[in-house]
């Protein structure tokens, strides 16, 4: 019985070998791989102790060769902030941010609504409804948010947009705090 695990953790090491190695042969290789892991580890389980519930989640194989795959914008290196040009961008966006949710704060009414900016940190907590924070990361020149709608995203300063925008999507900052902010509250907010 040891051996048969020893050897089901032989498979899946081989099959993270090929995903570092060569995605294309890992998509191929990967579900028999995981099949005879699986069943050796059921035999084994199932011969000592009752058996465990398991599910796997498959989705589509993604075509590594196609060309029409959506991904992040490419970087225009020639397009980064200098460092004190980001602090000087960041830090405005986010002193408007938190002017404007503070007057929007004083036209909903939403048990737990709260603001604060520390170190560097705007939080916005919604009560029962979530926590938007947003904060800088110097290094990448990049504003980090987490929203209780959309999750994280990072977003690029944009030169020719005048605008934070996140690459994978394109999505212009404001207009992403606009739309969310508006669905969970029901009441349009105005952050442009």
């Amino acid at each position: 019985m040891a051996s048969e695990l020893q050897l089901s953790v032989r498979r899946l090491s081989t099959l993270l070998k090929h995903c570092f190695t060569s995605p294309s042969s890992f998509l191929v290789r990967s579900r028999s791989l995981l099949i005879q892991s699986s069943r050796t580890i059921n035999h084994h389980s199932s011969s000592h102790s009752p058996p465990l519930s398991r599910t796997f989640y498959s989705s589509p194989l993604l075509n590594l060769n196609s060309t029409d795959t959506e991904g992040p914008a490419a970087i225009d290196y020639r397009s980064l902030l200098q460092e004190d040009e980001f602090h000087s961008l960041a830090d405005s966006t986010i002193h408007d941010l938190q002017e404007k949710f503070e007057e929007y704060g004083d036209s909903v009414q939403i048990d737990g609504f709260d603001i604060d900016y520390g170190n560097e940190v705007l939080t916005l907590k919604l009560g029962d409804l979530g926590t938007y924070v947003l904060n800088k990361q110097t290094p990448n020149r990049q504003l980090w948010l987490s929203s209780p709608v959309s999750g994280p995203s990072r977003f690029d300063w944009d030169r020719s947009a005048q605008a934070w925008v996140y690459r994978r999507t394109k999505a212009n900052l404001l207009n992403v705090l606009e739309s969310e902010m508006g669905q969970l509250f029901g009441e349009p907010i105005k952050l442009a």
